[in-house]
């Protein structure tokens, strides 16, 4: 009987990440819309400017890019 022969390419993935799945439309987390303004909820990073928003937690807001952390 012939033997089976393994291919010498690259292995093969384990699983698909991400095929298949739709992620659901977060922005209506981090912005308000009314009327024709649009507001930001969070606060923007000090450090890091007006284009990075930081995390709102329980007694804190805490930048995810640069570790800057403010205490509520």
């Amino acid at each position: 009987m012939a033997a089976a022969k393994k291919s010498a390419g690259k292995p093969a993935a384990k699983g698909a990440a991400g095929k298949g799945k739709k992620k659901s439309n977060q922005m209506s987390k981090i912005y308000e819309v009314g009327g024709d303004s649009v507001k930001r909820k969070n606060k923007s990073c000090p450090k890091c400017g007006p284009g990075i928003f930081m995390g709102a937690h329980k007694d804190r807001w805490s930048c995810g890019k640069c570790g800057f952390m403010e205490k509520k």
